[in-house]
């Protein structure tokens, strides 16, 4: 694909406060949207099965409102049927209307030969028969989640569910206990949505204008890799997509734009925060990199022994920048930091802020620094602690 000529030449700062702010860290949070808002400003909230201070798709909202209460995210997500479960970026919570722009996915899972679970003869049929006749339901309550103790040892109810689940037939209409509530889509999909009549081409043009907007300004990378796309896909459509080609200073590939981000500059208070390492700010890494100079790795999945900054270590915002991280843990009424390393003295503030407002959100009276990867900052840190949670 030809990239067409610029319109604009950003340096590497505009950039970073166009995808701050198209993000929501930057400028006054929409507060009377809420969560909601939160959700459709950024087309996807990522879910993830690890818990330490809350799940990632609470730490996402949270990052942004500030200590909006947990069953209020929860209410916000699922009643009512503002949002549906699907495979977007990874397994991510949805805005409802965007349900007919996944057409084009849930064709390509129909037509697809090869699976990871051999399906059982009957077993697809019944468990849309239990649905229609029993209403909503877990795997559980289908006939149970697992053959063995195995993690991927499913049943072949669950098999035959996730398969609906992937074909469009089922929805997840909720996570309760964490697992995912499943319904017949025709009875939990509003009817204007309940459709397949847009073809690849306009789905994926939505879906990569999405992106951009979400974004602010990306990489065909950056933007395919938003909701999973191939690359082909985007430059399939991106010229209709409503996204600008842009220049960016430092960045060796092309861009491409919103360009209501391009109207007006950035400004506004910067948040500071703990961000979930599964935050859409910062889940691609080679963006990260290339935005904030930070590399972030989760490490939940290393071995314990090459784990470098902590298993589920949370970067720090503030400012606008990536200033440190923190390792969380908690001990009953006690926030711990596990492990904490910090981009120098100047960032002992923000980290300490940033630990002070999650242990209030999370209910916990006391915050305790276990290790500060530069040790002769610690006691610094433990005394802005003690200041703010005194």
């Amino acid at each position: 694909m030809t990239t067409p000529r610029p319109i604009a030449d950003l340096s590497a700062d505009e950039a970073r406060r166009i995808a701050l702010r198209a993000q929501g860290f930057l400028g006054a949070p929409d507060r009377r949207a809420g969560v909601r808002g939160v959700l459709r400003h950024l087309g996807a909230v990522q879910l993830d099965t690890i818990s330490v201070l809350a799940r990632s798709h609470e730490l996402v909202p949270y990052a942004r409102l500030g200590a909006v209460g947990r069953r209020t995210v929860e209410d916000a997500f699922w009643r009512d049927t503002h949002a549906f479960e699907y495979w977007s970026h990874a397994a991510c919570i949805l805005p409802i209307e965007e349900w007919p722009h996944f057409a084009f996915r849930r064709r390509a899972y129909r037509s697809r030969p090869h699976w990871n679970h051999d399906l059982p003869d009957g077993a697809y049929e019944q468990v849309i028969k239990q649905l229609r006749s029993e209403g909503p339901l877990t795997a559980t309550e289908l006939g149970g989640a697992k053959k063995t103790n195995d993690w991927w040892d499913w049943s072949g109810s669950k098999v035959a569910v996730e398969r609906a689940l992937m074909h469009g037939e089922v929805v997840c209409v909720e996570r309760r206990g964490w697992k995912r509530v499943y319904d017949l889509a025709e009875r939990a999909i509003p009817e204007q949505l309940l459709h397949d009549d847009l073809d690849d081409a306009e789905c994926l043009r939505r879906l990569v204008g999405l992106a951009g907007r979400s974004l602010g300004v990306g990489t065909r990378a950056d933007i395919a890799d938003y909701h999973r796309l191939k690359g082909e896909q985007v430059d399939a459509v991106i010229a209709d997509s409503g996204l600008v080609p842009v220049t960016v200073e430092g960045w060796s590939k092309p861009a491409w734009a919103d360009p209501a981000a391009l109207a007006t500059p950035p400004r506004g208070r910067h948040r500071t925060t703990l961000l979930s390492p599964f935050d859409s700010l910062i889940w691609e890494r080679a963006r990260t990199e290339r935005i904030f100079g930070f590399t972030h790795r989760l490490e939940a999945y290393v071995p314990r022994q090459k784990r470098i900054y902590g298993y589920f270590a949370m970067p720090v915002l503030a400012g606008g920048r990536l200033v440190g991280r923190v390792d969380p843990a908690r001990a009953g009424s006690t926030l711990v930091a596990k492990q904490v390393t910090l981009d120098g003295p100047k960032a002992i503030p923000a980290v300490a802020q940033a630990l002070a407002e999650a242990a209030t959100w999370v209910d916990c009276t006391d915050v305790r620094v276990e290790r500060v990867d530069a040790p002769e900052l610690r006691a610094a840190l433990v005394t802005e602690l003690a200041r703010l949670t005194a």
